[in-house]
């Protein structure tokens, strides 16, 4: 199948590219990078030319909720646009687990109204809802670092291996069209501050970490058992642990 990864920049779309091509798939990259732009349109109708599926593992970096609702509104029905005239028959969106469950963050914000496009869309689609990924902690933790101190939501999680989405996304892609898929996640809850901890001491740094709500991220709608999937959900065999003793990097 020829099948087109949007955001294939980033790094979960560069793992559904590779995984795509490990199954003998066509990969059609589609990023700014790539020389096409889904939110103005720029490149989108020729790039989807011949394209049987398109996934959509896209972000948005802007901090308001208006920002994140418009980015994604937008890019989806540009997507869904050209691909209904390119004859794509199925789109899958990467989305978020319980992302129906947090009201006060802009990007849950902004992954609602991607969710609530495709549904109106008239191509036949996958939504797949993620927890967050084994890298998360690390990411979060460095948006507010500071001379060696970071202030950290204590969310509980239930992480995923990023190869392990990108895994799911591949084959999602390649089979028909399912509506909403099941959550899916990884084997186990996890502290937040606790995997920031033990990333950052693989890593062989030492940064104080301040559970807080108050550190304008995130904030208490989060707290409890919100963030973690649905009994349903699919569950990806790579442990928090497993991850990073076989996938840590070195700091830069």
């Amino acid at each position: 199948m020829r099948i087109a990864v949007v955001g294939a920049s980033g790094r979960i779309g560069q793992l559904t590219g590779n995984a795509l091509k490990q199954n003998g798939h066509d990969v059609v990259p589609i990023s700014r990078g790539h020389g096409v732009d889904v939110y103005t349109g720029v490149g989108l109708a020729a790039a989807l030319a011949d394209v049987h599926a398109v996934v959509d593992v896209t972000n948005c970096t802007a901090t308001g909720e208006s920002e994140n609702v418009d980015f994604f509104t937008t890019a989806t029905k540009n997507l869904l646009e050209q691909g209904r005239r390119a004859g794509v028959r199925h789109h899958v969106t990467l989305s978020i687990a319980g992302v129906g469950r947090v009201a006060g963050n802009a990007h849950y914000a902004g992954k609602r109204a991607q969710e609530a496009a495709v549904e109106a869309g008239e191509t036949a689609y996958t939504i797949v809802p993620a927890t967050q990924f084994h890298d998360f902690a690390a990411m979060v933790a460095s948006w507010t670092e500071q001379e060696g101190v970071a202030r950290i939501a204590p969310l509980l999680i239930q992480p995923i291996a990023p190869a392990e989405v990108a895994g799911i996304l591949a084959r999602v892609a390649a089979g028909e069209p399912q509506g909403r898929h099941v959550d899916i996640a990884g084997p186990g809850p996890q502290d937040l501050v606790d995997m920031a901890r033990r990333t950052y001491a693989a890593r062989g740094r030492s940064v104080q970490l301040v559970p807080t709500w108050d550190n304008g991220l995130f904030d208490a709608t989060m707290a409890g058992e919100v963030l973690l999937p649905g009994a349903d959900a699919e569950i990806a065999p790579t442990s928090f642990e497993d991850w990073l003793a076989d996938e840590y990097y070195a700091a830069p």
